[in-house]
């Protein structure tokens, strides 16, 4: 049952990579995320997502902070210690605003959704009209939280993030329990960016074959050699943050994609889709016929008189292949010719007697 479909856009396996610009993380305000939607469209993005969190209730203790990496504008890198109720404040907009945001992507025809966090904001965007819901990985063993997701018989859209094999099967009976069988699990590697030795691409096959819902994977590495990787791998969706400036002080940006480079991230995913073919040989007409230069006929390897029977040295191996091939050579051998034939005559059944 690998499928599903967000809106109008399938997701699974026989349908093209679900390509999702992730903005929750990168905008710093109504007009940086208004931009970020155009840039997604613009790219030619399936969806942008954001996060619509509420700081004040999600933070029970106001002390926690994160460690991540800047980039500077001479290219060096920086760690910044910064607690995480400021980071995501930042990330806060007016129900009017995120309003506005949905109405715009709805205008320039890219999906839009959003990682929620309490009952109220999963109305909220049910009421926008979106058109699935995403939950963070730090609430996969929030089994309540997740029944009541699924509840919303919309796409459920579960980060993994650190979480062991045995969660993940936890979390998906959990939703599929609470009746809502439209589960995208992301493979979703900690850091930000993530180490490459936390990226462990290879639990996407595992994941394909342990669960029948699409995967996906959220990217959090500089550039997309990760995302073609994944995409090779069998992943049905690639989920990338998106930013407008690289060297912006905050988490994830130092990993994002940069306007200027999103529209050539899509058409990497695009060509390498064409690339990877089917699971079977394929050829062109154009194709199968411009092997037949490069393969061999039988041809006399000398002035051979109507009536002499055919040996091995009597006959040569030349291009084209337009003619009797190599393969067929045990049905020649031993034949008589029906006809003078001249030295380096391509030789045809017909001329066979």
């Amino acid at each position: 049952m690998r499928h599903s479909v967000i809106g109008s856009r399938p997701c699974g396996d026989g349908h093209p990579v679900f390509i999702v610009f992730e903005a929750g993380p990168t905008h710093h305000g109504f007009e940086s995320a208004r931009r970020l939607v155009e840039v997604a469209a613009e790219a030619g993005g399936d969806a942008i997502k954001f996060q619509i969190l509420d700081t004040d209730r999600l933070m029970g203790q106001r002390d926690v902070a994160i460690t991540y990496k800047v980039l500077n504008a001479d290219g060096s890198v920086e760690d910044v210690t910064e607690p995480l109720e400021v980071i995501l404040r930042r990330r806060e907009l007016t129900r009017a605003e995120w309003a506005e945001l949905k109405r715009y992507a709805d205008k320039l025809g890219i999906t839009f959704f959003a990682t929620v966090d309490y009952s109220e904001t999963l109305d909220f965007v049910r009421e926008l009209g979106c058109h699935a819901v995403k939950v963070a990985s730090g609430d996969l063993n929030h089994h309540p939280w997740l029944a009541r997701v699924a509840a919303s018989a919309i796409p459920v859209m579960i980060d993994t993030g650190s979480s062991t094999i045995g969660e993940i099967e936890r979390a998906v009976e959990i939703i599929t329990g609470a009746g809502n069988d439209r589960i995208i699990i992301h493979h979703c590697p900690s850091g930000y960016p993530a180490r490459l030795e936390s990226i462990n691409l290879r639990i996407i096959p595992t994941l394909r074959q342990m669960f029948e819902f699409p995967i996906a994977f959220s990217d959090h590495t500089p550039g997309w050699d990760m995302d073609i990787a994944a995409v090779a791998l069998g992943v049905n969706m690639v989920e990338k943050t998106l930013t407008l400036d690289r060297r912006t002080r905050s988490p994830e940006h130092i990993m994002s994609v940069e306007p200027h480079e999103a529209a050539a991230f899509v058409r990497a995913i695009r060509d390498l889709e064409v690339a990877l073919g089917r699971a079977r040989r394929i050829m062109s007409p154009e194709e199968a016929q411009g092997k037949l230069k490069a393969r061999r006929s039988l041809f006399a390897a000398r002035d051979l008189a109507r009536g002499a029977r055919l040996t091995g040295d009597a006959v040569d191996w030349r291009r084209p292949g337009t003619g009797i091939t190599p393969a067929e050579l045990p049905y020649v051998l031993g034949r008589t010719l029906a006809r003078d034939v001249g030295r380096g005559t391509m030789l045809a059944w017909s001329d066979l007697a």
